[in-house]
């Protein structure tokens, strides 16, 4: 059973390069895999450890970083590795906005716990909106939650400012995964002279391992970027599997598709190749194959 530590935190790093090697040369000795992104602005990603023991020595090491004493992280475990390798990468930002203004260590909305969370999308005059990619929502999302239908969370401006005539009188309840999202959409609404903003804290992660089911609102799973794919309540495995030519999630069922070919096209991406490329996605799918009769792991999985 492998540990997986989902975490961020915004703080000031003068110089993130220089924090780099020792992150990795730590999870390359502890068995550690995943990705750490590192910005000026802070950390951020998902890991996974082959015990508990391995993820506690890297919290205590991002703990020693500048204002990382007090962040916060959520644990929860995968029955395989859910990272084929570790990497450790330098970003303009930990989460991408490409807002220069956006300062979530400035100012941010009213965190909201599970149990208040319930009660704030329950009133009247909250519109609760979903923050994450598009096909992220698909499989699951909270009872009457907008789906803004973006690509990447640098549409996430341009689609309020489109939209937010639809909110007027409104308090806004705004989630995302693990809760990185919303500390710069809270900042951003904020900025935009909305004065009532909330967000779930700890994301839909936290929901799911504190909320009973009986007492939940969230339907469906929840999409998480590793090889578990999706997740329920009380963070357990989900169901659904990756389509490795589009990166979209499908249940076990769409494989019996006709537009299904394993690593080549699903019934959500058969159009959106030529058949060129079908044709290396093939190629890829064999040394795949190849790899896996020498008992070997494909890098491209």
């Amino acid at each position: 059973m492998f540990t997986v530590c989902a975490l961020y935190h915004f703080t000031r790093f003068e110089d993130p390069a220089t924090l780099r090697s020792g992150l990795l040369d730590l999870c390359l000795a502890e068995g550690i895999t995943g990705s750490l992104l590192l910005a000026k602005e802070g950390i951020n990603g998902t890991v996974a450890g082959p015990t508990p023991a391995a993820i506690e020595r890297l919290v205590a090491h991002i703990r020693s970083l500048p204002g990382c004493d007090d962040f916060e992280y959520k644990l929860s475990t995968a029955a395989e590795q859910p990272f084929n390798r570790m990497k450790v990468r330098l970003k303009k930002e930990i989460v991408t906005m490409g807002q220069p203004d956006v300062d979530p260590k400035a100012r941010v909305g009213h965190y909201c716990s599970p149990e208040e969370w319930n009660e704030l999308i329950s009133a009247d005059d909250v519109a609760i909106i979903d923050t994450r990619n598009d096909y992220e929502v698909q499989i699951g999302t909270f009872k009457d939650a907008i789906d803004p239908k973006t690509k990447s969370f640098r549409e996430f401006p341009q689609w309020w400012e489109d939209n937010k005539d639809r909110f007027h009188n409104k308090r806004i309840a705004m989630f995302c995964t693990g809760g990185i999202r919303c500390e710069k959409s809270t900042n951003f609404l904020l900025g935009q002279g909305i004065e009532e903003v909330y967000h779930l804290k700890g994301g839909i992660l936290k929901y799911l391992e504190e909320m009973p089911q009986d007492e939940s609102l969230w339907e469906g799973e929840c999409f998480v970027f590793d090889q578990r794919v999706s997740i329920g309540h009380g963070l357990t495995e989900g169901p659904h599997e990756l389509c490795h030519a589009c990166r979209r999630p499908i249940l076990p069922e769409d494989k019996l598709r006709p537009q299904y070919e394993d690593g080549v096209s699903c019934h959500q991406c058969i159009d959106e190749t030529d058949d060129d490329r079908k044709e290396r996605f093939r190629e890829r799918q064999k040394q795949i194959a190849l790899a896996k009769a020498r008992g070997e792991k494909h890098i491209g999985v």
